[in-house]
């Protein structure tokens, strides 16, 4: 099976009430373990890809580590570019194999972001690509995206921005935040489900997307503090929150810091345990199956995309 676009999978999820993962991807292992679970769990599946999963693994390996996926599992996958800074990033994944690219002008004035996404989308729907823009703004730090505070998605804008830029799914800021500290210590994680509304109102059927909405696995976080880590305030979105939101609107959940988290804490583990050991399999393997019991944890949890492959 080819890659895929998102239309389908989008139009399925708005009707039966769960999400799509999209899984940040940066090496053969994460892949793997995301593909592994998707294929037990009879799960579409989108791959996507950071400006540093590019810059740290080069596009052509991750294009081929993609495919190598497809043809492992014939599942529906899609391969999304993630955050894509302009026309140029976008234009290049776009004629280097994606199925889907996000531009991300959530930054430029509102007349800018709207004339920056239309020409990706022109040119992107022209090659037979979907496109994700962006409203709002998410508080937080991953890769390339680094931002103070929150700028809550406007309803009033989400039907303007649509119809003018013909984009094929929106992502909006109801709350969630990029990184592992999303909130401060004893704050309390609270997504904007009114605004979610507001927006699902005024684009009936329309697929939105939440990025940063990792919740951070405590589990996760005391195995790194146990093994030299220093990450006490980590706090993520609850995954109760986050289903919530999979059952409305929300077609496309975007997952890294908790893929991250799972692998680093198992190799933590693994050289506390295995101090002399210097062979990358032996740390890399259980690593990848840490991912494949995120993953699968997320489908159960958060997504409810279990069998709609």
């Amino acid at each position: 099976m080819p890659l895929v676009t998102t239309t389908q999978m989008f139009k399925d999820a708005y009707e039966g009430g769960y999400a799509i993962g999209a899984f940040n991807v940066n090496n053969m292992e994460i892949i793997q373990g995301i593909a592994e679970a998707a294929l037990e769990e009879k799960a579409p599946l989108i791959f996507q890809v950071s400006s540093g999963a590019r810059q740290y693994a080069k596009h052509f390996y991750l294009v081929k580590l993609v495919e190598a996926a497809l043809a492992e599992t014939d599942l529906p996958i899609a391969l999304h570019l993630d955050h894509g800074a302009d026309f140029e990033v976008c234009k290049f994944c776009v004629d280097g194999g994606y199925s889907s690219v996000m531009i991300d002008g959530s930054s430029r004035p509102f007349k800018e972001n709207i004339e920056v996404t239309k020409k990706v989308v022109e040119y992107a729907h022209a090659h037979g690509v979907v496109v994700e823009g962006e409203l709002g703004q998410l508080a937080g730090v991953e890769d390339d995206v680094n931002i103070e505070s929150h700028s809550y998605t406007d309803p009033d804008q989400v039907q303007e921005f649509v119809e003018k830029t013909g984009v094929d799914s929106l992502a909006i800021a109801i709350g969630t935040s990029h990184g592992a500290f999303k909130f401060k210590p004893g704050q309390k994680p609270q997504l904007r489900f009114d605004i979610l509304e507001e927006v699902a109102s005024r684009l009936p059927g329309f697929p939105i997307v939440l990025h940063g909405a990792s919740s951070v696995i405590p589990e996760m976080v005391e195995k790194i503090n146990k093994y030299g880590g220093s990450m006490p305030d980590a706090i993520g979105i609850p995954e109760d929150m986050l289903r919530q939101a999979a059952k409305g609107a929300v077609c496309k959940i975007n997952i890294d810091s908790d893929l991250r988290l799972a692998m680093t804490a198992t190799v933590r583990e693994h050289f506390a345990l295995h101090p002399s050991d210097f062979d990358p399999r032996q740390y890399l393997k259980p690593a990848r199956a840490a991912i494949k019991d995120m993953v699968r944890r997320k489908i159960a949890n958060v997504l409810g995309c279990g069998g709609k492959a």
